[in-house]
C-alpha cells in the first residue's frame, strides 16, 4: 500500500513543480499602468493671490488657474513707460534745429553769386568774394558739426529708449510668470499649495498628468526581446480584482536598452532570470484604469 502510495504521489509533485515554475499569470510580461506626470511649479516669487485647482479636476493645456502677486512689478513697470516717454519727449527734432542754420547758408550763396555777378562786371572786389567764400565754408562746418552732435544725442537717446524698452520687456515675461497656467491638459492629481501662501520660485503648486492616455510599464526577459519590437500591437490586460479582467489594445511605445534587477512586485516567466528589460505599452484609457493597478500583456 505504501509503495502504491508513493507512485500516486510523485505524478501530482511534478504536476504541482511545474506549475510553480511557469508563468502563474499567462501573461507574457506584467507591470503597472502609469502616466506622464508633470509638476507645476511657481515662475516668481510672491504670495499666492489664486489657485482654483482641486484634485481630481480636469484641466486644459495653457489654463490660467491662479496668479502670484504682482503688484510691486506692475508699479516697476509704470515706472519705466514713464521714463520711456520722458526720454522720448528729450529726443531733438534734427530737420527744426537745422532749418536755420540751412537757410542762412542758402542766403549767402546766393550772396556769392550776386558777388560773383559784380565782380565780372568790375563792380565789386575780389576781397568781397574771397570774404563771401571763407563766411560760406565756416557755415558749412558748423552745419556739418550742428548735424553730427543731433545725430549722435538722438543716437544716444534711442539706445536709452531701447534699454528701457528690454526692461520693460523684462518684467512683462516676469509678469506673465506670475500667472499660474497648466503646461499639459490633464487631470490633477497632487494640490501642494494653497491661495494666501507665500511662493518662491520653484516651489511645486500642483501635480498634473494625461490620464486619457496611460502606459503599462511591464518587464521582460531577455529571450523574450526578440518577440517584441517599437510599434508593435499587444494585448492588454488590466485586472480590477475579484476575477474582473479587461483586455486593451496597446502599443508598445519604449524599450528600454538597458538591462536591469527585476522588481520585487514583479513577477517574470522565469523568476531564477533576475535581469529584465523594462517596456512601455501606450493604453488609450476609458476611464476605469488607475494609475498604480496591476496589468499584463499578451504578445
Amino acid at each position: 500500500m505504501k509503495i502504491i502510495s508513493i507512485m500516486t504521489t510523485v505524478p501530482a509533485l511534478v504536476l504541482m513543480l511545474s506549475a510553480c515554475g511557469a508563468n502563474r499569470s499567462g501573461y507574457d510580461a506584467e507591470g503597472y499602468f502609469e502616466s506622464v506626470e508633470v509638476t507645476v511649479s511657481a515662475e516668481s516669487t510672491g504670495k499666492i493671490l489664486s489657485l482654483d485647482v482641486e484634485e481630481g479636476r480636469h484641466v486644459e493645456a495653457g489654463q490660467v488657474l491662479g496668479c502670484v502677486d504682482t503688484v510691486q512689478l506692475y508699479l516697476t513697470r509704470m515706472q519705466l513707460e514713464k521714463n520711456a516717454e520722458a526720454v522720448l519727449n528729450n529726443r531733438p527734432d534734427i530737420d527744426k534745429q537745422v532749418r536755420a542754420a540751412e537757410e542762412q547758408l542758402k542766403t549767402m550763396k546766393r550772396e556769392k553769386e550776386r558777388i560773383s555777378r559784380l565782380l565780372a562786371d568790375g563792380a565789386a572786389t575780389q576781397k568781397q568774394m574771397d570774404d563771401i567764400n571763407a563766411r560760406i565754408a565756416v557755415a558749412e562746418v558748423q552745419l556739418d558739426a550742428q548735424k553730427t552732435a543731433l545725430y549722435n544725442s538722438v543716437s544716444s537717446l534711442d539706445a536709452q529708449s531701447s534699454g528701457i524698452g528690454m526692461q520693460i520687456a523684462q518684467i512683462e515675461d516676469r509678469l506673465a510668470k506670475c500667472r499660474i497656467v497648466s503646461p499639459v491638459s490633464g487631470t490633477v492629481l497632487t494640490k501642494y499649495a494653497e491661495a494666501g501662501e507665500f511662493a518662491s520660485a520653484g516651489k511645486p503648486l500642483f501635480k498634473v498628468a494625461d490620464l486619457d492616455r496611460v502606459f503599462l510599464r511591464a518587464y521582460v526577459t531577455s529571450a523574450q526581446l526578440s518577440e517584441i519590437r517599437l510599434g508593435q500591437e499587444v494585448k492588454v490586460y488590466s485586472d480590477y480584482g475579484k476575477g474582473y479582467v479587461k483586455e486593451y489594445p496597446g502599443t508598445v511605445t519604449w524599450i528600454s536598452d538597458k538591462s536591469e534587477f527585476t522588481p520585487k512586485n514583479i513577477q517574470t516567466e522565469d523568476e531564477r532570470k533576475n535581469l529584465v528589460y523594462a517596456v512601455k505599452v501606450a493604453v488609450d484609457n476609458d476611464g476605469l484604469v488607475k494609475l498604480g493597478m496591476y496589468g499584463g500583456i499578451v504578445f
